[in-house]
């Protein structure tokens, strides 16, 4: 293998320059530099062979907006560039993207197991909505080795968690939970939206699969839906008859088998032409360039993000109205040895305050804020704060609620790239009318 830092040889490229180049080049039509709007539905065929060729999955291109759109694609391989990944397929949100990430994987009578620190939409559509499919949750605490092994049995499909959790900020091991994966022959699943890659990568600590909701960190600004699943093309699907939609042949492309076929590449393929396919949970063009230009920042958004949570937690820690902070940046807190082994650049820019004064402490607080908006979002560049226990995680018991790190004494905080003093000042009057 040649040395890619010898002479002649293109090193690789920095994070910030592939969050800026990869997936694009000059409009070969136009010259047009930034990636264009592909607004259109269907794409004209060169010949019916082109086409029979296309639909057999014999050449790659473009049929229908449903399935690949060059703007879309090229927010795909950007997103692949900057995990590490094989291969990536965006989606209409980031729940669309977990279920199109499970359903390779799953069938009836199948289970995953899950970590019991999720976002409280995550926790429901796990524990509630996949049983309509036939398919089940296990949720386990992943700093319970033991609990995690004993949660695995010959139907576990996958285990499911999130880098940084959503609320409490709870931080991952997650070659750990890799090890445990890997050893049962099953993929792992992480949730990247908190970390992003700037802060986490995932795919080198094990992870087989990557999702994101694009609605946060990757926009940026409040203005997408969208969800991507990105493909390690690292596991061995045909390594047993566990995953069939990978491994078997496939009817509908006349007993193509994707594994065999497409390699690295079979996750992906498979994602597109038969997920998009069927389940048609299609990001939209306009949507992916916004987060095509929403990336090309990330790599001086996140330190900053993270420069603010860092100053505004140590604020808020040392406030004689707070109970606690759960900010894993802060050096008491119990994943603070983690974040420094696993994502040195920081442990994110979203956590919880417990109050003192409780759940009508809570209420008072989110109505005295002015400079924070008072959304059900996170990852913006504006600081939001909402109380998760009787918003994003009503539908969760209070037990539950705990379990997630989001108990009705807890406010969440996603904090933005304002003047940070100004983000602190907010928080103290508000903090001052909550009593």
């Amino acid at each position: 293998m040649t040395d890619p830092t010898e002479p002649g040889q293109t090193p690789p490229q920095g994070f910030d320059t592939l969050a800026i180049h990869a997936g694009s080049a000059p409009d070969p039509a136009t010259g047009a530099r930034q990636v264009p709007i592909y607004q259109t539905t269907a794409y004209q065929f060169r010949d019916a062979d082109h086409a029979a060729r296309l639909f057999n999955l014999e050449e790659v291109g473009y049929i229908y907006s449903r399935l690949t759109n060059p703007t879309v694609g090229a927010l795909q391989d950007r997103i692949a560039a900057l995990e590490g990944g094989a291969g990536a397929v965006c989606c209409s949100s980031g729940h669309a993207a977990q279920i199109m990430a499970l359903f390779p994987l799953m069938g009836p009578g199948l289970n995953i197991v899950a970590s019991t620190r999720l976002y409280g939409g995550t926790v429901t559509q796990f524990g509630q909505s996949i049983k309509r499919f036939g398919w089940s949750a296990r949720f386990v605490d992943l700093d319970d080795e033991d609990a995690i092994r004993a949660a695995i049995d010959e139907n576990t499909r996958a285990i499911f968690c999130e880098s940084i959790a959503n609320p409490g900020g709870y931080v991952t091991d997650i070659p750990a939970i890799a090890r445990i994966a890997d050893a049962a022959g099953i993929p792992l699943i992480v949730d990247n939206t908190l970390a992003t890659p700037y802060l986490c990568r995932p795919i080198e600590m094990g992870a087989t699969l990557v999702v994101h909701s694009l609605t946060k960190y990757l926009t940026g600004n409040g203005t997408v839906m969208g969800g991507v699943v990105v493909d390690s093309g690292s596991f061995d699907w045909s390594a047993s008859d566990r995953f069939p939609s990978l491994s078997a042949p496939e009817p509908a492309y006349h007993g193509l088998k994707f594994h065999e076929t497409f390699g690295a590449a079979a996750f992906t393929f498979h994602s597109i032409a038969i997920g998009l396919r069927d389940l048609g949970m299609t990001l939209n063009p306009q949507a992916a360039h916004y987060t095509l230009m929403g990336i090309e920042t990330l790599g001086l958004r996140m330190p900053r993000h993270v420069e603010n949570a860092t100053r505004t937690a140590t604020f808020l820690s040392g406030h004689d109205r707070v109970a606690a902070v759960s900010y894993a940046g802060l050096p008491d807190n119990p994943w603070h040895d983690r974040v420094q082994r696993l994502y040195p650049k920081g442990a994110g820019a979203l956590f919880t305050v417990q109050l003192k004064g409780g759940y009508d402490a809570c209420v008072r607080f989110i109505d005295a804020l002015k400079l924070f908006s008072h959304v059900a979002n996170l990852g913006d560049a504006r600081s939001l704060a909402i109380h998760s226990a009787s918003t994003t995680h009503r539908q969760l018991t209070e037990a539950q609620q705990v379990a997630a790190g989001a108990g009705p004494d807890l406010v969440r905080l996603s904090i933005g790239i304002e003047d940070c003093a100004d983000i602190i000042a907010d928080l103290d009057q508000a903090l001052a009318a909550a009593g």
